[in-house]
């Protein structure tokens, strides 16, 4: 917090503004009174437009474990109906349209998350999955113009910052894009009217659609419940201003299977120094005075600083004993050792395979391009059982390593076993 930032009187923004998720606030004196005065009930919008969700995301469901555990109410919505439209908030282009099945597909394996993060048991505060193609799969066109879209003017929602970006960048804006911020809007409607859901929250970007709701809800005659308000967090970068959450291999999913223990450990580890405070109040359990006194430390102590981050984080969304398996196995990955007992493994269906490819292997994916691969074994970046290897063109025979498994070492953080014609 800063010296200028609002002293609240409810636990649930004290809570939110120590940590860093606050940016903008509908009302804030309103949503204060609120949260102090007894159980908010609130939600956060997911579509389903990939098969995991991603450590951006993941911000949102940290900020809805926080608030649950104060007392309030999640609800999950899944967005398998605003998916068929896309949103268009932060794109420079209208996103790929998915069909119905795969929309499903995704939603099946993202539920399953949330599971590791929110409590669905204790009554009062349990947390409830919706998903809004329950009531958006059923709206007949001219019944929502009349009802919804009467309360809409394309000037107001012309100024709104993603279509204004677009528009005066001139890039195309399909109809069917315009048309999802009146959908989000008629979500936090029906919560309303329906759950008692007095408090959407979500990412800056969601901003335009978030207040567009919070209008639907007054002039639908949605005061039965109380007035609407939102939240938005802030986008996280890095310390050198990369999107949180992105790699060189691309995003951090919270999948097992996108993304295993032991690279989601390596990820947090690898976080700049600048960036340790910032993560560990966001994305993990622990109090903010201990994360203060931690991030009080330079220099080689705050690598140990970095593991208790990789530690909470990966227990959080792997389980503690995937975070014991994925540090175990970076101290013997990292610490010059030859037990990589614990080190993560692939297995390839070949007895033999030339360095450059697989290094470029789906399953290894060391390197984005074989022009890349090439230049990096041939400037030394790649190790076998521990001793470098400058030849792109060498072949690799399972016969001629132990156990058919040879240990690959590629630039600064990947570290793998991979066994031949298994």
């Amino acid at each position: 917090m800063t010296d200028h930032a609002p002293t609240y009187a409810s636990a649930a923004l004290r809570e939110l503004s120590a940590r860093g998720f606050l940016e903008q606030l509908s009302d804030g004196p309103a949503i204060d009174a609120a949260m102090a005065g007894g159980p908010t009930t609130f939600y956060i919008g997911y579509d389903p437009t990939a098969a995991s969700l991603h450590v951006g995301n993941l911000v949102c469901i940290m900020a809805m474990r926080r608030l649950q555990r104060l007392g309030h109410r999640p609800i999950v919505v899944m967005g398998s109906g605003t998916a068929r439209i896309g949103d268009p908030s932060g794109k420079s282009e209208m996103r790929k349209m998915l069909d119905a099945a795969a929309i499903d597909a995704n939603v099946a394996r993202i539920r399953q998350v949330f599971a590791r993060f929110l409590d669905f048991d204790t009554p009062g505060t349990a947390a409830v999955v919706l998903d809004n193609y329950a009531w958006l799969g059923g709206l007949g066109y001219l019944e929502f113009l009349r009802e919804v879209g009467v309360h809409f003017t394309v000037n107001r929602m012309i100024a709104t910052k993603t279509y204004r970006d677009r528009l005066e960048a001139e890039e195309p804006l399909s109809f069917i894009e315009f048309n999802y911020q009146l959908l989000q809007a008629y979500d936090y409607w029906r919560l309303h009217r329906e759950h008692g859901c007095t408090l959407q929250l979500g990412g800056s970007d969601q901003w335009g659609n978030m207040i567009a709701g919070v209008e639907l809800v007054r002039r639908m005659g949605g005061a039965d419940h109380g007035p609407a308000h939102c939240v938005t967090f802030p986008l996280l970068t890095t310390a050198d201003g990369r999107k949180m959450g992105k790699t060189e291999k691309g995003a951090v999913w919270l999948d097992a299977a996108m993304c295993s223990p032991f690279d989601y450990y390596q990820f947090w580890i690898g976080c700049h120094d600048g960036d340790v405070r910032k993560l560990m109040a966001i994305y993990t359990d622990l109090p903010v005075d201990e994360i203060n006194a931690l991030c009080a430390a330079e220099g080689a102590a705050l690598r140990d600083v970095k593991s208790r981050l990789a530690f909470e984080a990966t227990a959080l969304c792997h389980g503690a004993e995937a975070a014991a398996a994925a540090r175990d196995a970076a101290v013997q990955a990292f610490g010059g050792g030859d037990d990589w007992s614990a080190v993560p493994q692939v297995t390839l269906p070949v007895a033999s395979i030339r360095l450059i490819d697989l290094v470029v292997d789906p399953a290894v994916a060391a390197f984005p391009s074989k022009r890349q691969a090439r230049e990096r074994i041939e400037g030394g970046a790649v190790k076998l059982d521990g001793e470098p290897c400058r030849e792109p063109d060498r072949e690799l025979v399972a016969a001629s390593f132990p156990d058919r498994t040879l240990r690959l070492q590629a630039g600064k953080k990947l570290r793998l076993r991979v066994v031949l014609g298994g």
